[in-house]
């Protein structure tokens, strides 16, 4: 068993994915923790075979470097889960490959670790990020905040390391929407967050569209039952603010008996009223679509093929 695990998600890695394996193997070496292996998921990567070709010669030719190749694409979440299965370090560091999360960074999240803590995050003062990137990860914070009870003080990123137990318990986890943030903070609260660097993409750009975040945020709610709650209070406030208006206006017709009752009005309070109901249906069916999901056992993830240099 090696000491550290590096698990990287690889889509559209081609040019960069052999330089962030490199410098952190140096860096590692430079903080006297040269026991290292690095698990590399391919995230069925649209470059026609382009990253695959790059990540099998890796294997081939390095004894510390294991592929997994998926067979159709699952995720960043995923595919991390993924490479938490198959590392085997005491701890685990999960970066990603597009040289933003740059490995000269890597002492200050093992040290905080080595305080004692079973999850350290590194977060970013300063993103290199998109605005559209950007105003993603302020919704998802809020999401987390609000949802998941996430401290107010823990900054979190795809940045990370952990104690190996913490794995342990994550990839017990078989249900289709991963959510790494909602998995560890149901493990543990022992968590540190510490400030690091923002490097810039050296290669390309960023490859989540609107979509793509939607989906992630959207696997929040598995681990939350405040949406449900929230529904319920919705409903309590516009019963009770249905019930007074219908008062309102029985009084109103009293006091006024040649009052006219206003048809755009009662038109526009049933559109709103029919598209809240709508709303919550939906939400209520993500609830229970997951769980028939879920029943059916849909995969995290599909493995392909694992690639790995033999040993003489």
């Amino acid at each position: 068993m090696c000491k550290f695990s590096v698990v990287i998600p690889c889509y559209k890695s081609a040019c960069s994915i052999e330089k962030v394996v490199t410098l952190t193997r140096e860096e590692m070496q430079n903080l006297g923790e040269p026991d290292v292996e690095f698990i590399l998921v391919n995230d069925c990567s649209p470059d026609e075979g382009k990253t695959s070709s790059v990540l099998r010669k890796m294997a081939e030719e390095q004894a510390d470097v294991t592929v997994i190749e998926l067979a159709k694409n699952s995720g960043q979440h995923n595919a991390v889960m993924a490479g938490l299965n198959y590392a085997s370090g005491d701890y685990i560091i999960a970066m990603d490959d597009d040289m933003q999360t740059h490995p000269s960074q890597l002492k200050i999240l093992i040290d905080e670790i080595y305080k004692g803590y079973d999850v350290v995050y590194g977060y970013y003062p300063e993103k290199k990020h998109n605005l559209f990137r950007n105003f993603g990860s302020y919704i998802n914070y809020l999401s987390a905040r609000i949802l998941l009870g996430k401290p107010k003080h823990l900054k979190t990123s795809s940045f990370w390391v952990m104690r190996k137990f913490v794995r342990d318990t994550i990839i017990e986890y078989k249900n289709s929407y991963a959510y790494l943030q909602g998995l560890i903070l149901r493990t543990t609260r022992n968590i540190s967050s510490v400030p690091i660097k923002h490097f810039k993409r050296e290669y390309g750009t960023s490859t989540y569209t609107l979509k793509a975040l939607f989906r992630l945020y959207s696997s929040i709610i598995g681990f939350s039952l405040v949406p449900l709650r929230l529904c319920t209070y919705c409903g309590y406030f516009f019963s009770a603010v249905g019930m007074l208006a219908a008062l309102g206006i029985l009084i109103r017709k009293i006091m006024h008996p040649a009052m006219a009752m206003g048809w755009p009005s009662t038109m526009c309070a049933i559109s709103f009223f029919f598209g809240l109901t709508f709303l919550f249906m939906g939400l209520i069916g993500e609830y229970i679509g997951r769980i028939f999901l879920g029943l059916n056992r849909e995969p995290q993830y599909v493995v392909r093929e694992v690639v790995k240099k033999s040993r003489e």
